[in-house]
């Protein structure tokens, strides 16, 4: 039984890997942090945990075998730093380790980083490109929601060198993935009946979702518009990402099930990105691990049109974090996040 202990399970992403912990035939939740409700017994502050008795605390206390770390960045590199070097394995849901160039990550997080020395020993923990090397890391970089959702959407087609340089996408996103702390922006009078784009300047994402795209092919430099929308609902990510096919990249006749083909012989041994002949909707994916791709060719501008969709809570944060946790420890892939989604 894999012992977990959670780091600021007060915050969306920390909740819900216990919650879906709570339901690991292989992982048993022994200790909780929060620096908010410390002190006060878990199910009190979630009630829809009443199984789990234990109090949140302001350290774990427990021996632990993996931590997840759901801090805020720079906080979650300064306490991840601890538990890696005593041993203990490491799944960082912060954006502190996903950018392998520090000036980078300086940049657009406007902190030094408390511990760079750790940055390449941390594995960008999204299995579908990196699972030989997730199974035998000790420090993962669990992805951000919205690049989870672009990169897998994006990647056969780099991969494979049918598209240009030029990439525009265009994302979606609930409420929830600004988090579950106070602000005016996201207020229910302020987001309900409204949709707005934001971080039109530059997103934090962006770095993320270039760095990872880049790596699937050398003869490709990506060239990358990244628009975010907050949306009026709770939970869920739609990316529509565009982008240029290159001349003949694709043949003459039969040219969208040519694009199929290469996108499911991609992702063919990938249990949770399911790609699909329907433009999917997030509801598909609430509070399940599952990311949908639906890739399309607008045969008058010779465009590629692929679509990404997923839950931000699940496979865009605490889903694909007990994912990476179940390949460090040799563990079926699937296990604990088998879950269906919620419909309607």
């Amino acid at each position: 039984m894999v012992k977990v202990g959670i780091l600021n399970v007060t915050g969306y992403a920390g909740v819900e890997l216990a919650r879906i912990i709570a339901n690991h035939s292989e992982a048993e939740l022994v200790s909780v942090t929060g620096r908010s409700e410390t002190g006060k017994k878990l199910a009190e502050v979630f009630p829809h945990l009443s199984q789990y008795n234990m109090t949140i605390e302001s350290e774990i206390t427990r021996s632990v075998d993996v931590v997840f770390s759901a801090l805020p960045h720079k906080a979650s590199a300064e306490a991840c730093q601890y538990y890696y070097e005593q041993g203990v394995k490491v799944v960082d849901i912060s954006a502190d380790f996903r950018l392998k160039d520090l000036s980078v990550y300086e940049s657009w997080y406007d902190v030094v980083h408390p511990c760079p020395q750790y940055i390449e020993d941390a594995v960008y923990g999204l299995p579908e490109l990196h699972k030989s090397q997730i199974q035998n890391a000790n420090l993962i970089a669990n992805p951000g929601c919205y690049p989870t959702s672009a990169i897998l959407a994006l990647a056969p087609a780099i991969w494979a060198g049918i598209i240009e340089n030029d990439i525009i996408v265009d994302s979606k996103s609930g409420i929830s993935g600004a988090g579950r702390g106070l602000s005016l922006g996201t207020h229910f009078s302020e987001v309900n009946e409204s949709v707005h784009a934001y971080s039109i300047d530059g997103h934090r994402h962006l770095p993320e979702i270039t760095q990872e795209l880049s790596l699937l092919n050398n003869s490709v430099n990506p060239s990358i518009t990244f628009v975010p929308h907050l949306i009026p609902m709770t939970r869920g990510i739609l990316s529509t990402c565009y982008v240029s096919l290159k001349p003949s990249a694709l043949p003459a006749t039969n040219a969208k099930d040519y694009l199929m083909e290469i996108y499911n012989d991609f992702y063919k041994n990938e249990p949770f990105t399911k790609v699909v002949n329907y433009s999917p909707r997030t509801k598909y994916t609430l509070g399940n691990n599952v990311c949908f791709i639906y890739p399309w060719i607008d045969e008058r501008t010779n465009r590629l049109i692929s679509v990404g969709c997923l839950d931000n809570l699940v496979k865009g944060a605490a889903g694909q974090a007990i994912q990476n946790m179940n390949l460090m420890f040799d563990l079926p892939e699937e296990l604990g996040i088998e879950t269906l989604a919620v419909y309607p």
